[in-house]
């Protein structure tokens, strides 16, 4: 029974979707794969046994996804698994950014006497708020939590604006048809009264809310950010949080500067805590790792391409390899070598690396998979 190394506490679920093939653990010295959450493996000595990294959960900024695809190692997530658990906390963002919620609760907890039942009823004036009910929300980012989000303020009366260049099919066909697709996010800032978040940090994404954004938006918008707290600026957040122009912003990434200023609420990272979400992405991490080390397929990757195949023929080989010219030619070149028939073969690229999969008539030997492997631009073979 092969290892998969555990770096964070993971459901105890997780061990249902193994069947029966993998142990999950806390110390293994040489484990097949490995399972985390928020572990930071930036500095962390990979062993050379590890095939692939599974995060239970959709961002992967704790793992170094561009050096493991050098030494491929398949690194895996879990977009969509805690995706209800964000979008209930968005839509209780909503309301926490309109209605004084949170500062009328302080408040009241900061009462003394006898007579709170009529200070309540003298001060509560200062938390008068707005409701959402006709308001106009702009969600940018249409993946699996933006479209649930998009979809539940359709419902709750909400006017919705969406924002994706790279909105997926699937994505497309689940959102509400009342949803209007924006074709720049300088229309959806002057348009939306309520702004919220659901795109990855990269190096174009990171700051897109800063001054000059901020200045083209609604004076009084309402943001929401529970996607990564870099895509915001906070000096330009709390400048225009002070000047009126945000009414609130509220947060899910804690940051000395943003703490205890009027009209910015950070909550402590719980977007996906709940054990429902815990529960759905470490059994899902699990079936992909399951599927991967047992059958060689590849479901949501971050660092190679998407890949499987139903099993045929008597044996299974896996090629991670770069995408670059004669690699595929020179793979097969081997096999036809060996007098052995591919009978079924699937080959995907994505960016610098592609990845391929060879069913084949006969039972491959340890040579085969050694010539394959010193082949030029080949990174891993693996045969199952």
């Amino acid at each position: 029974m092969q290892d998969i190394l555990m770096l964070n506490a993971i459901s105890p679920l997780a061990e249902t979707a193994l069947d029966g093939e993998y142990r999950l653990t806390d110390r293994s010295d040489s484990p097949a794969a490995i399972m985390l959450r928020s572990y930071s493996m930036h500095d962390y000595v990979l062993p050379e046994s590890v095939l692939a990294v599974a995060r239970a959960g959709a961002g992967t900024n704790n793992i170094p996804v561009d050096a493991y695809a050098d030494r491929g190692v398949v690194v895996l997530n879990t977009p969509g698994a805690n995706a209800n658990a964000v979008k209930e906390l968005c839509l209780a963002a909503l309301l926490l950014s309109s209605r004084g919620i949170v500062q009328g609760i302080n408040w009241t907890n900061a009462l003394v006497g006898d007579d709170v039942a009529k200070q309540v009823e003298k001060g509560k004036k200062q938390f008068v708020g707005h409701e959402i009910l006709g308001k106009t929300l702009g969600v940018v980012g249409l993946g699996a939590i933006g479209v649930q989000i998009g979809n539940n303020a359709v419902r709750l009366g909400m006017n919705v604006l969406g924002y994706d260049p790279y909105i997926t099919i699937d994505s497309a066909w689940k959102l509400n048809h009342n949803i209007s697709k924006i074709n720049s996010l300088d229309e959806l800032y002057a348009d939306s009264d309520y702004i919220t978040l659901h795109v990855p940090l990269t190096e174009g994404t990171r700051g897109m809310i800063d001054a000059k954004s901020i200045s083209k938006m609604k004076n009084g918008v309402n943001i929401v950010n529970l996607s990564r707290g870099e895509l915001c600026v906070n000096d330009d957040i709390i400048a225009a949080v002070k000047s009126g122009k945000i009414h609130s912003y509220i947060t899910d990434f804690a940051a000395p500067e943003l703490l205890n200023v009027p009209g910015i609420t950070v909550i402590p990272h719980l977007g996906a805590s709940t054990e429902e979400a815990e529960d759905n992405c470490a059994v899902t991490a699990a079936r992909e790792l399951c599927d991967f080390l047992k059958n060689g397929n590849i479901t949501n990757s971050v660092n190679f391409p998407s890949c499987s195949a139903p099993r045929a023929g008597i044996c299974r080989i896996t090629v991670i390899h770069r995408n670059v010219k004669n690699v595929l030619n020179s793979i097969t070149d081997v096999v036809s070598a060996a007098g052995i028939n591919i009978e079924n073969f699937v080959s995907q690229a994505r960016g610098d690396y592609a990845y391929t999969i060879l069913d084949l008539g006969a039972d491959g030997d340890e040579k085969l998979v050694s010539d394959i492997s010193v082949c030029d631009n080949v990174i891993r073979v693996r045969k199952i």
